[in-house]
């Protein structure tokens, strides 16, 4: 996609029109009224418009589907014919659904944000194992008693083993879905402040791959940790806020030295530590940081000058928070834009919590958390299944 806006924000038409012209196989001719010295500014406001109203139909189309969701909204408000072109190839993404894990019984909860309903269905297949990660419409599960690591896609049912591993405090993420060749899982725990022992596994290998790596800065292992894939690496959040990082290619392991953000004034440390959510998107790696006493704090990592960066706006993005695995959105249709969701619905599940950026505030209002206290394996943002025939 290419941007067609200016820096105000609406769209250049008459940008449109060259691009109509540069990617047509022969370039239309679009009549316009000619300039007898004095045509009024109406007038040729009027002229543009049937100019704009006559670009063929199939040409219109070629250049209206490669603009992004919010140009397309603005592009269909010139005219009728604009309007019917820009909804034939709207193309809007489709949020996460947030997944509850029972504490008894089989029965999961299934949550919509985009239309406040909630689905059920039985998985017995989940009975006695603990989430750990998800991604790709993939869960990770452990099962503490057999050791046993296994993917799992709750729409399907199916499920792919992996060699059994201890996992006891330390966090695991995996790159891709399980049915591509390239997926990695990935987990790494502390051995000492400045040795932490990394294991990996491919789907269909018969045992994990451990090795030992120093660290130049300490680095602890926690459940509260974050990891996130990211241009072919993992990058590891400390509870403490270092960045670690390995690559599965090089099979290197780094420490970043990057700064944690400092702690604002009106946070309470406890939360700096524990109540924060780590997701990536097109490259870019995103912290939110949350208190109870305070609405949260969003950072960005710069990669080139190796600092995190507070952002005042998330530009049209959407965030998913929970513990395990967070997720980010664009071209979300509605009101859900520039916000973070979080994993937890009140008001009998009519409500997902939120955060607006744009207006600074939680919906509904005074719903400040303590994100830090809620149990990690309630809850995780998993992809939408493409249908509801799942939960038939």
């Amino acid at each position: 996609m290419f941007s067609l806006s200016d820096d105000l924000g609406y769209v250049r038409f008459d940008v449109v029109l060259s691009r109509l012209a540069a990617t047509a196989p022969t370039a239309p001719t679009i009549p316009t009224a000619p300039n007898n010295g004095g045509v009024s500014s109406e007038e040729r406001e009027a002229n543009e418009h049937n100019s704009l109203s006559r670009v063929p139909a199939e040409l219109l189309e070629q250049i209206l589907c490669r603009l992004n969701l919010k140009e397309n909204v603005r592009a269909s408000a010139v005219c009728k014919q604009w309007l019917a072109a820009s909804i034939s190839v709207r193309v809007a993404n489709k949020p996460p659904w947030l997944m509850f894990f029972p504490k008894f019984g089989d029965m999961v909860e299934f949550y919509d944000p985009s239309v406040r309903q909630t689905y059920s269905v039985e998985l017995p297949e989940l009975r006695g194992s603990r989430l750990c990660y998800a991604k790709d419409g993939w869960l990770l599960l452990y099962k503490p008693r057999t050791l046993s690591v296994f993917f799992f896609n709750p729409y399907t049912r199916d499920v792919i083993n992996l060699p059994a591993l201890e996992l006891t405090y330390q966090i695991v993420a995996f790159s891709e879905a399980p049915t591509s060749p390239d997926c990695l899982v990935f987990t790494v725990k502390h051995v000492s402040p400045t040795l932490v022992a990394i294991s990996t596994c491919n789907p269909g290998a018969t045992e994990w791959t451990t090795a030992n790596y120093q660290n130049r800065l300490p680095f602890v292992s926690s459940i509260w940790n974050k990891l996130v894939f990211c241009n072919g690496l993992f990058y590891c959040l400390s509870l403490t806020g270092w960045l670690g990082v390995y690559d599965p290619e090089e099979q290197t392991w780094l420490v970043r030295v990057v700064p944690p953000p400092r702690c604002p004034e009106n946070f309470f440390v406890k939360n700096w530590w524990k109540g924060k959510f780590m997701a990536e998107h097109n490259g870019d790696i995103y912290v939110i940081y949350t208190c109870s006493t305070a609405n949260p704090v969003i950072y960005k990592l710069d990669q080139i000058n190796k600092i995190w960066v507070e952002m005042q706006t998330l530009g049209g993005l959407t965030l998913f928070a929970s513990f395990l695995s967070s997720q980010a959105r664009t071209d979300i249709l509605g009101v859900m834009r520039n916000s973070i969701y979080f994993s937890k619905v009140r008001f009998y599940g009519r409500r997902c919590i939120s955060y607006s950026v744009d207006h600074d505030r939680y919906y509904p209002r005074k719903q400040c958390y303590d994100w830090g206290e809620q149990d990690p394996f309630e809850s995780i943002w998993i992809d939408a299944p493409p249908d509801l025939s799942a939960f038939n």
